[in-house]
Parts: structure tokens; C-alpha cells; sequence
């Protein structure tokens, strides 16, 4: 073989071998770029230390956060960017790193920027080996600054609420949308007397408590309707403190898609608020009721003593004087509170509409009775049933309505099946039911047991000093209604009220500030927003029944005849008389007439 061909043999292998070395070298480089490419795109922090903690190597993340160069980072201490305290805390976790080969997750540290800024990582950290020698740590980090800082400022936030969740001197339950109490603060314990740990996650209606639960009706309606409850006043009736007396408001909780969420009650105690009112001036409202008057003062105290009692009442009075209120002050401040309060009016269905509504029917029982119907009773078991205008109803209904008095039990319509009911009959009238009985368009024995116990409610116009706190009730009412800022009622209207004799009672009242309501622009209720009948110079009212005498002086014999004569309405005697009302009651005080 020539020599210049072996030479090349000769040289082949190195030739080769450098080559595969440059495209190693290439290859190395393009790997490490890649990897290093790879990790400055990671959104978070990455870096490397050395054992002795100096910083050796870090990614984009770690420079755009710490905001200082690569020059200035690489090779500085761990201790740099932290406190004495926190250094302290860093090294051991590192330390046991090293010690037990086990990476850390999830470790929190708050470092310090050169700007002087606080910034809190969470990071996870693994050693570096090289050949199986352990030569440093890795570890990668995220930003948590802003989570932290939501974290402490809910914390805080929560913290602040519960310091007044606490301190309110008002009790406060919530209920999800089950109705299961999620949570309640401490003033509970107080009003309700029981811990609140009996009563958090447990149902409401299930909560054993020393009270009749009369506030679970509130929660339910809230739930159901999802409508806002406020003021509704019940008595407690708690074993150990049976005179408690408190205020409901509800309201539900809703989404943000409106769903429902649940509902919040709120329950203020007034005991001693209503004592310190009785001893010092009585009270001026109970229920829904209201009135100062020693008329009103009265009522009130019969409603708290009937209140409780399963007796049946009967509530007298004239149209608009507020019945149907006084009946539901009789179920609301009772023990049947947290069931149904069932109304019918009787005089608003022919006598077998009205059987069937009372009773139920079957289907089949009658022309249009396609499917059983559950009856106005069954709807009120454990509750109680209000029959307004309770002196219209047929003979034959009284007979059947006496039976469900007396055993509590009643037939469906076209059913021979006798059905028990346990409810508490509330009756109404404006009629005169001891002058039907006379005539015989009543039951006798009805009437008396109707007439266990009865509540004559007084016409508005014989409780006049309670005209100011109605207009004032119902101008509340109305500023709400109308989203209006009406402040009262001029002097002048305010006089033509109290000169008024009012036919339509409380009722007409009402409905006399709402005309005003609809036509007011002021801020104050005058003359000219009231109906035509009370613009009159003398109010129509008055002059319809005054009758054309002109005499103003009467003796004893006369006057005590026309208070005969109206079953000692006064108000109806200086109609008949031709008197102002405020003589008659004069006249009456001053010859000390009493009513026999």
C-alpha cells in the first residue's frame, strides 16, 4: 500500500472523531438553550443555590419580579431578600431538605425587595446533584402577594364582622335555603335560650327550644314567597320568662343569578320596652294595631290574655275598624303562630260556593266539581280560621259550623266521611247578632258559642286622640308605597280630620291619605289633595246626619233618650241631636251619665 494512502487511513479516525465532538457540542448547546428557554418561559420563578445559599442560576420570571439585573442577582446570598427572622425560618427548611432528601411543598416566605416592597412566595424546593452528589437546591416559586393579601383582608374583613355580629344586642339567625341554621350570633343564647351549638346546622323547625317557635312562620313565609317581613311582633311564651315579647324582621338571601340562598331573621326583645311604654304612657301599637286611646289600651290587654287561650272570640265593630288586624294579633301573638291563618269571607259566596269553600268537596259532588278540593278548614289545621262577616251565613251553614265548634269534626261536600280538625275559629261581624237572633236570622245557640269571648273594636270617631299616630302610621306607609318624602299633614287638614266623623272608620282614613298620596307634589299634605268630601265647609258626613235642628240645649232626659236611642254611641246621639260629637261627650262627663 503507498504511504501517502496509509497517511490517510491514518488520519480517517481523527478526522471522524472531531467531527462527532463539534456535533456533540452543537447538539449540547441547542439543549441547553432549549432548556434554558424552557424555563424563562415558565411563568413562574425558578432558581438555584449553592450550598452555601448564593444564587446560581434564575429565569425571567425571578428577574421581572424581583426587578433587579442578572448581573445584580446571580451569586447573592439567600439572606438578601429577607429578614433576620425569616432568614432564620428559610435555612432550616433548606436544611432539612438536605438532611432527609425529602422535597418541601407549599412553603410560604415573605421577601423584601430593594424598593423596600413586601412580596410573599410560596415555594416548593429540591436539592441539585451532579453525578449523585448533592451540589445545591432548586426551587420554584409563585406570587401570592395579592391572594395573601385578599386572604388577610377577608380574614380581617370577617373578623370585624363577627365583632359586630357579636356585639349587637339583637339576635340574629340565618337559615339556608332548607331552612337548616348555618349561623347565629351570640345575643341568641340570650332571646331564644338555647346554646347556639344545639341549633347550627339542624333544621329550624326542628330546634328544641323553651318557646312556642312562633318566629319559624316568619322564616317559612320568607323562604316561600321570598319577600321581606318587618316589624311583626309575637310573644315568646318561653317556660322561663312566659311574658317575653319580641319584634321579627326577615329577609331573603338571594344570588347573584337569583337564586335562593336562604333567608336572615333579625329578633329585637321589647319586654321591657313594652313595660317601661304600659307603665309610663301605655302603648301605642300591638300588632299591626294602633291606637293610645284607653279604648285601644284596653283591647291590647284583653289580646295578650286571649292570645293564648284556644277560646272562641267573636270581634265586633263597624265596617273599617280594623277586625281582620285584631284576628291576626290573635293568631301572631299565640301558640298556634307558626301555622296557617286562614281567611274566608262569608259574605262574599252563595251558600254552597261557601260550604264547599269551608268544607271541601269530592269530585262529582256538584256541576263543575271535577277533582276533590281540600276545604278552608282542612287548609288551617293547627292554625286558625277567620270567618269575616260571619252573620251572613245560611241556616244551614250555622247548623254545620255549630257541629265543627262543638266536636271539632265536619263532612266534605258529597262525602259521608267525618273528618277530625284541630283549628281555632275566629269570628267577625258588623252586624248586630243579638238583634238577628231576636229576628230569628241567627242560631241562638251559635251566637253564644261564638260570643265566648267578644272584642268590641270602638268607631274611629270615638278614639279621635288617636287620629295623629294613624296619619302618622299611614303616611310611613304611604312614603314607602310611592317612594315619596311627605313630611304629615298641614294644620289645617289635620283640623278638618279631627271635625270629621269619619263613617268609614280607619279604613276610610286610609284611603283618604292615599287620594292625597296620588295627587301630592309637596312635602306637605293640604287642603287641596283631599277628596271633595272633606273640602266641603262642613264635612258631608256631618251635615247628612245632623238633621235641620238648631237647638243646642237639651236636658238630662233628652240626652240620655238619644244615647238610648244609638245604644250610647255618642258620636250617633249629636248626629241625632244636631251636636257637635266633643259636646255630647262633654254633656255626658258633666251630668255624669252612665251607661246602664
Amino acid at each position: 500500500m503507498p504511504d501517502s494512502e496509509k497517511m490517510i487511513r491514518d488520519n480517517e479516525p481523527a478526522i471522524t472523531v472531531s467531527g462527532r465532538h463539534d456535533n456533540f457540542e452543537s447538539a449540547l448547546k441547542e439543549a441547553h438553550r432549549q432548556y434554558r428557554q424552557l424555563i424563562d418561559d415558565l411563568p413562574d420563578g425558578y432558581a438555584e443555590y449553592d450550598l452555601e445559599g448564593n444564587l446560581t442560576a434564575f429565569n425571567q420570571a425571578t428577574i421581572d419580579t424581583i426587578k433587579e439585573s442578572r448581573e445584580d442577582l446571580l451569586n447573592l446570598p439567600f439572606k438578601t431578600f429577607m429578614d433576620e427572622q425569616t432568614a432564620a425560618r428559610v435555612y432550616q427548611v433548606y436544611n432539612e431538605v438536605y438532611r432527609t432528601g425529602i422535597p418541601k411543598k407549599g412553603e410560604v416566605f415573605d421577601i423584601i425587595r430593594k424598593d423596600g416592597t413586601i412580596m410573599t412566595l410560596e415555594c416548593s424546593i429540591s436539592l441539585k446533584r451532579v453525578n449523585g452528589k448533592i451540589v445545591g437546591f432548586r426551587g420554584i416559586w409563585h406570587d401570592i402577594t395579592e391572594r395573601k393579601k385578599a386572604e388577610t383582608d377577608l380574614a380581617n374583613h370577617r373578623k370585624r364582622l363577627q365583632a359586630i355580629f357579636g356585639s349587637v344586642k339583637e339576635g340574629i339567625i340565618a337559615v339556608n335555603a332548607r331552612g337548616h341554621v348555618t349561623d347565629a350570633n351570640s345575643a341568641i343564647e340570650t332571646i331564644c335560650g338555647v346554646p347556639i351549638e344545639t341549633i347550627l346546622t339542624t333544621p329550624h323547625a326542628d330546634a328544641q327550644t323553651p318557646c312556642c317557635r312562633s318566629c319559624h312562620a316568619v322564616l317559612q313565609e320568607t323562604l316561600a314567597q321570598k319577600t321581606e317581613i318587618k316589624e311583626r311582633q309575637i310573644g315568646c311564651r318561653r317556660n322561663d320568662r312566659p311574658q317575653q315579647v319580641v319584634v321579627l324582621n326577615s329577609s331573603p338571601l338571594v344570588g347573584d343569578s337569583g337564586e335562593n340562598m336562604g333567608a336572615v331573621l333579625v329578633i329585637r326583645d321589647i319586654t321591657e320596652l313594652l313595660g317601661l311604654e304600659k307603665e309610663l304612657r301605655g302603648r301605642y301599637k300591638f300588632q299591626n294595631l294602633i291606637g293610645k286611646s284607653k279604648k285601644m289600651q284596653e283591647i291590647y290587654d284583653l289580646l295578650e290574655t286571649l292570645a293564648s287561650l284556644e277560646t272562641t272570640i267573636l270581634v265586633t265593630g263597624q265596617s273599617g275598624t280594623g277586625k281582620e288586624l285584631v284576628a291576626g294579633a290573635l293568631h301572631y301573638a299565640g301558640e298556634r303562630a307558626n301555622k296557617p291563618f286562614v281567611k274566608v269571607n262569608c259574605s262574599a259566596l252563595t251558600e254552597s260556593l261557601l260550604e264547599s269553600e269551608l268544607f271541601g268537596h269530592v269530585q262529582g259532588a256538584f256541576t263543575g266539581a271535577t277533582k276533590d278540593r281540600q276545604g278552608r278548614f282542612q287548609m288551617a289545621e293547627g292554625g286558625t280560621i277567620l270567618l269575616d262577616e260571619i252573620g251572613d251565613i245560611s241556616p244551614t251553614l250555622q247548623l254545620k259550623l255549630l257541629r265543627v265548634l262543638q266536636e271539632k269534626e265536619f263532612e266534605r261536600v258529597g262525602e259521608s266521611v267525618t273528618r277530625k280538625v284541630d283549628v281555632r275559629i275566629i269570628t267577625c261581624t258588623n252586624k248586630d247578632l243579638k238583634e238577628k237572633v231576636r229576628l230569628g236570622e241567627f242560631r241562638e245557640d251559635l251566637y253564644y258559642r261564638l260570643k265566648v269571648m267578644e272584642i268590641a273594636l270602638p268607631p274611629l270617631s270615638d278614639r279621635m286622640e288617636d287620629l295623629p299616630l294613624l296619619v302618622s302610621h299611614f303616611c310611613s306607609l304611604f312614603n314607602a308605597r310611592y317612594k315619596k318624602s311627605i313630611d304629615g299633614v298641614s294644620n289645617e287638614a289635620l283640623n278638618r280630620f279631627a271635625n270629621y266623623d269619619w263613617p268609614g272608620n280607619v279604613r276610610e282614613l286610609e284611603h283618604v291619605l292615599e287620594h292625597a298620596y296620588v295627587l301630592c307634589s309637596g312635602s306637605v299634605i293640604t287642603m287641596e289633595v283631599l277628596p271633595a268630601e272633606m273640602r266641603s265647609p262642613v264635612p258631608m258626613a256631618r251635615s247628612a246626619n245632623r238633621g235641620p235642628s238648631k237647638k243646642t240645649k237639651y236636658s238630662t232626659a233628652e240626652i240620655l233618650d238619644a244615647l238610648e236611642k244609638t245604644h250610647w254611641n255618642k258620636t250617633k246621639a249629636a248626629r241625632l241631636l244636631g251636636l257637635h260629637r266633643h259636646t255630647i261627650h262633654r254633656k255626658v262627663k258633666a251630668l255624669q251619665l252612665i251607661n246602664p
